[in-house]
């Protein structure tokens, strides 16, 4: 009998925890009717009138009087934000230790650099702290690569410096063209999420609106970066078609991997 009221108290708890807008499976085990994830979106209902009186209240809209329902996301859209969040947190993993490997060469070689190389490294420690912070709110698990894309992105950022400033920056635009491409397709599909919420009577939540403009400033600092590769003579790398197309395949091939892996 203890053991029952124990377990209905452990379960009236966790149906009342913080539901979170985005995604992901829960690590608590709780009945699958209060496992549900939403979004702040809201459906608008028309305003039940008062059938106890014809007379309206003075300064009471009938929208005021309208009840509001939340919207739990569809399996796809858990699906693309828990894919999101992974490939993102990832990638900007990846970002970071290559300009740590970077620098050291390209600075000693170049010291005129290393404002740049400093300023690209914060952006990009700033996007990684963003999408921890998303990946552990939604309880999103990062990527079982992990170990190999940090082994992977220091040899590239060493390597690429070590054949000199041109190779980094040939790199770092090569990186930059496809995240940025990348960002840029997660965009698109959250901008018909959003249309079709408003097709449907939903009101967008601030968080959803809150997640795109973030991406759109990440996506805007990234192509930022490639703009500063390309202004300090990246397409002089040699041979910079085989280093940047070698590099844009193995990002389109750690991005789809990431996704599921």
């Amino acid at each position: 009998m203890t053991s029952l009221a124990t377990y209905r108290r452990s379960v009236l708890h966790a149906a009342h925890l913080p539901v979170y807008d985005f995604l992901a499976p829960s690590f608590i085990q709780i009945p699958r009717a209060s496992r549900v994830r939403y979004i702040s979106t809201t459906r608008k209902l028309a305003a039940i009138p008062d059938q106890s009186s014809n007379t309206p209240n003075p300064g009471q809209s009938a929208s005021s009087n309208a009840p509001s329902l939340k919207k739990p996301l569809t399996q796809a859209q858990r699906e693309f934000l828990s894919q999101a969040f992974r490939v993102n947190q990832a990638g900007e993993l990846a970002a970071t230790l290559i300009y740590i490997a970077q620098t050291p060469p390209i600075v000693a070689s170049h010291p005129h650099l290393r404002p740049l190389m400093k300023h690209m490294y914060d952006q990009e420690a700033g996007h990684l702290e963003t999408f921890n912070t998303l990946l552990a709110k939604h309880r999103v698990r990062p990527t079982a690569m992990y170990p190999i894309w940090t082994i992977a992105a220091s040899a590239l950022g060493w390597g690429t410096a070590i054949m000199g400033r041109e190779a980094a920056m040939a790199c770092t635009e090569a990186v930059e063209t496809e995240i940025g491409g990348h960002y840029n397709e997660q965009l698109r599909v959250l901008v018909d999420m959003v249309e079709q919420m408003e097709e449907s009577g939903e009101e967008v939540g601030n968080e959803l609106k809150e997640l795109m403009s973030t991406i759109r400033r990440i996506r805007d600092e990234e192509l930022e970066h490639l703009d500063h590769a390309v202004e300090n003579e990246a397409k002089q790398a040699q041979p910079y078609e085989l280093l940047t197309g070698i590099i844009k395949a193995g990002c389109r091939g750690a991005i789809w991997i990431s996704e599921r892996v």
